[in-house]
């Protein structure tokens, strides 16, 4: 038994109630196998099971279909023509099921077995979109949609991308700042911590709880008890802000191996930025330690695109890269190794590459953003989105639309020079105005990456909720960032103690109210307590992600980023909020990602309206889900029925 899976068992952490902790999305084989072979021989199974018909696909060996019990736990069950053994040696711990019609065996849907299926599905099917792939428009056009805090978005991405026809990244998280790298190290207690500076505190690696191979899991599954991939939409996996060099070193293997799945990396070079050395002598440096032809090469590159840059500046400039595209380059062989070894065929092993540097000092410049693109251009790595820095503050819009334009065109002109999209980094809450200027400036060629305003949207739903479970959590989750919030204003750190303090004061003009609330703390958290509870309120959005694995929902700083069965109890509860709260959600998330898709130019005006339409008109959450599978005979008229497999469909979400 898996360490992890230990842990889940021993204190009584189900799937169903916390998914994509573990890699596999079976915890205990022997009981639901028992259950299944139960009920193929017509016994009582002892357990709920739940069949999912809108999963089923083909592969050469027959057909296989998803099949789930109360507690969360899953198995693929493969019926085919083959013999009863040749069947069950497609996937490991296979159980054969008495049938009547032709070989039928069952498996649990552990992480090895996920990797398997994808080789036998894309060795068939080679056009799936049953996992997520590198082809058609996600080459050069999307949106980035991630999440701070759970996977219960993923319906509503799967439902407005079936609505549009249109392919986004449908998964996109920071690893190892967002997700668990890697389960064992976390339950060793050995995550690294993450500088959060407006808190004024280090928060644990993962602070979302789930892994990168449990989220990895848990999306495919999703467009499988949707019946999302019968829409034939070809969909992404952004393994984002991978980091590059540094203290990561150590571990980038590990980093690799957990992000297998990912159809699309993107490269953060700033921990080796951070530990690359100023060269006092740059062009010595060059010449000692760049190729001389690179260095040529990457010159008369830059030059050709008419960007302007002298000597001393290149030649500090690729000192001080150098080192970090060095080990980038290793990093994406390895990248590109571990698929390789992993599967079978081309459209398994691909993926698409994203230069991040807007980490790079200050705002970026033509000539730097030329000059790193020369660079991988010239060591042979293919890059399809680079994300400068334009000077995105998150979840604000960009007040000068003047400026903006002229950066955002002054990027482009180099990039369209390379084939090269843009990926607008800190996206979420931009203006319409804003949106529709980098669409246009670019012909649609662009990222826009977006995460905690799904956070918001998550808020807002529970607070306009009937249900009284909704407005408890809803109370609940608004008193810890009052109460961060109030703490953190005569917090011992300079930028803590100021950050906090511009939320608290912001929330208090919107309602109109006195901001001069800083005498004391008894004075500053009486002024916050008469606020009606409000997500729109600063300190609250601001602060609001941290509340998912806070450890019995407290708010002091070693409670945050909990990995004990304490922090992910707090997550469960975020996984029983009602249909109505989980409709609510989903309106709220799809509505968004309808914005961008119009005001970035990635769909048009008339199929967003009637998106819309269809959007305001559900009044079940299960109405909803229903329609993430496309009209049909067969397993999706039964699900349209209203069968009670299908309203249950879309659990991991």
């Amino acid at each position: 038994m898996a360490a992890m899976t230990g842990f889940l068992l021993t204190h009584g952490l189900t799937i169903a109630g916390n998914p994509c902790i573990s890699p596999d999305f079976c915890l205990d084989w022997p009981a639901l196998s028992g259950a299944l072979l139960a009920e193929a021989r017509g016994e009582q199974p002892g357990r709920t099971l739940t069949h999912h018909p809108l999963s089923a696909f083909t592969i050469a060996a027959g057909t296989v279909a998803l099949v789930a019990d109360a507690q969360g736990d899953h198995a693929w069950i493969i019926t085919g023509t083959h013999v009863t053994a040749a069947l069950a040696g497609l996937l490991a711990d296979g159980v054969a099921l008495p049938s009547a019609g032709g070989a039928r065996c069952a498996f649990p849907a552990t992480w090895d077995n996920l990797l398997r299926l994808k080789n036998l599905v894309q060795e068939h099917d080679p056009d799936s979109t049953i996992f997520p792939v590198a082809r058609g428009t996600l080459a050069h056009a999307s949106l980035g949609i991630g999440a701070r805090f759970t996977t219960m978005h993923w319906p509503a991405v799967e439902w407005t991308m079936a609505q549009l026809g249109l392919s986004l990244t449908a998964n996109q998280n920071s690893i190892p700042r967002e997700l668990v790298y890697d389960v064992d190290a976390m339950l060793a207690g050995r995550l690294d911590s993450v500088p959060f500076p407006f808190i004024g505190a280090d928060v644990p690696e993962g602070h979302q709880g789930q892994s990168v191979e449990g989220m990895s899991h848990g999306a495919v599954l999703s467009k499988l008890t949707t019946g999302f991939h019968r829409r034939r939409i070809p969909w992404g996996f952004n393994a984002d802000h991978q980091p590059i060099g540094g203290k990561f070193d150590a571990r980038e293997d590990r980093l690799v191996a957990g992000c297998v799945l990912a159809s699309y990396i993107t490269f953060d070079l700033s921990p080796e930025l951070t530990a690359t050395p100023h060269a006092d002598d740059a062009a010595a440096w060059c010449a000692a330690h760049v190729p001389a032809t690179t260095f040529a090469t990457v010159r008369a590159r830059v030059t050709a695109t008419g960007i302007a840059i002298d000597d001393q500046a290149f030649a500090t400039l690729i000192a001080a890269v150098w080192p970090a595209c060095q080990k980038m380059l290793a990093r994406d062989r390895k990248y590109a190794a571990a698929r390789a070894a992993a599967f079978t065929n081309a459209i398994g092993r691909a993926y698409f590459r994203e230069l991040s540097i807007d980490e790079l000092p200050g705002l970026t410049t033509s000539a730097t953003l030329a000059t790193m693109l020369a660079l991988c251009e010239a060591l042979g790595l293919a890059i399809h989105y680079v994300a400068p820095a334009f000077g995105f503050q998150k979840n604000f819009p960009f007040a000068d639309q003047a400026e903006l334009e002229r950066r955002v065109a002054a990027a482009w002109a180099v990039c369209r020079a390379f084939g090269v999209s843009i990926g607008f980094h800190s996206g979420s809450g931009k203006s319409a105005d804003n949106y529709r200027l980098c669409g246009r400036i670019t012909g649609g060629r662009l990222e826009i990456k977006t995460s905690g305003r799904y956070t918001y949207e998550m808020g807002v739903a529970l607070s306009r909720s009937q249900d009284a479970g909704d407005q408890r959590l809803w109370a609940d989750w608004y008193a810890f960032t009052r109460e961060l919030a109030a703490a953190s204003a005569f917090g011992a750190n300079a930028t803590e103690r100021a950050m906090a303090r511009q939320f608290i004061v912001n929330a208090l003009e919107l309602e109109h109210r006195p901001v001069e609330v800083f005498a004391d703390p008894d004075a500053c958290r009486t002024a916050l307590r008469a606020l009606t509870p409000n997500p729109d309120h600063m300190f609250w959005f601001e602060y609001n992600f941290l509340y998912v694995l806070a450890a019995h929902g407290r708010s002091d700083k070693a409670s945050l980023g909990d990995h004990s069965p304490a922090g992910y109890r707090q997550r469960a509860r975020f996984y029983a909020i009602s249909d109505e709260g989980r409709l609510r959600f989903a309106q709220g998330v799809a509505g968004y990602i309808l914005f961008l898709a119009e005001t970035t130019g990635l769909a048009g005006a008339d199929a967003c309206a009637a998106a819309r339409h269809a959007l305001a008109g559900y009044r079940s959450y299960a109405e909803l889900v229903v329609e993430i599978a496309p009209p049909a005979t067969g397993a999706a008229a039964q699900a349209r029925s209203g069968s009670p497999e299908v309203r249950k469909s879309g659990s991991l979400g």
